[in-house]
């Protein structure tokens, strides 16, 4: 799939990635430049560094002060590049059938981001679209709670959601907005086989604008008994969904 062009960051802007999953996914990801790694003798020697990159040996408290506290480091961090950015048109292109996309509206929180790309690898999604400058960065965070995913699960980041979904329908995608004020549940309002599911942030939902370029709104079924559902969990059911209508 074709990159835009990467650009080097300057080492204060570069994310670092802790735990065994998100460093060791990194590092398998030819895509992704890992610049610099630091990890205990032990969990060095089942790393699969390439001999370009340096691995400093460091003890736990020392592993301790490159992440943020209580950071479940696994004994490994790693200093990376951001991946180069993925055109929409290139994710579009020649898109099977019956692979889900996921479009997240304002979600901001890198935990929920990265349980989202863990759900959207699981269920085999073509991947997620998100606004530039109200998605979270990629960050260590964000990396552990996707437990791999950020390195397998393309994301594309666009400055404009309504002209993506409008690029989405000429491409053939049925795009279902999930709204808890919506009258159809999620298994009415399938039906294409190219579905593309809009999920907003947890409070303020999909905005209007969103909404209105949705062919449909669906509700999940769930008791009322509760008013809503996290927005990973509500992604992960819809992916459920989707990959079994």
């Amino acid at each position: 799939m074709r990159r835009k062009a990467r650009q080097t960051s300057k080492p204060e802007n570069r994310p670092r990635f802790w735990g065994k999953h998100a460093v060791a996914a990194a590092l398998d990801n030819p895509e992704r430049k890992v610049v610099k790694l630091w990890a205990t003798r032990e969990a060095a020697a089942f790393l699969n560094a390439g001999p370009d990159i340096p691995v400093t040996l460091a003890d736990v408290a020392d592993l301790g002060r490159l992440v943020p506290g209580d950071a479940p480091h696994q004994g490994m961090v790693a200093e990376v590049e951001k991946l180069p950015d993925i055109w929409l048109g290139d994710l579009l292109d020649d898109a099977p059938e019956r692979r889900p996309l996921l479009v997240l509206d304002q979600v901001t929180d890198p935990h929920n981001v990265g349980a989202i790309l863990r759900s959207a690898a699981a269920f085999d999604a073509l991947g997620i679209v998100t606004q530039d400058r109200h998605a979270p960065p990629e960050s260590g965070a964000l990396a552990k709670a996707a437990s791999g995913a950020l390195e397998t699960v393309p994301w594309v980041r666009v400055v404009n959601l309504s002209r993506a979904l409008d690029e989405m329908a000429e491409a053939g995608f049925w795009r279902v907005g999930l709204t808890g004020e919506a009258s159809m549940t999620l298994a009415e309002a399938l039906g294409p086989v190219r579905v593309a599911l809009v999920l907003g942030a947890e409070g303020e939902g999909m905005r209007q604008n969103t909404e209105s370029h949705c062919d449909a709104l669906a509700k999940l079924p769930i008791s009322d008994r509760i008013e809503s559902l996290n927005v990973s969990n509500a992604a992960a059911i819809a992916l459920y969904a989707a990959a079994t209508s």
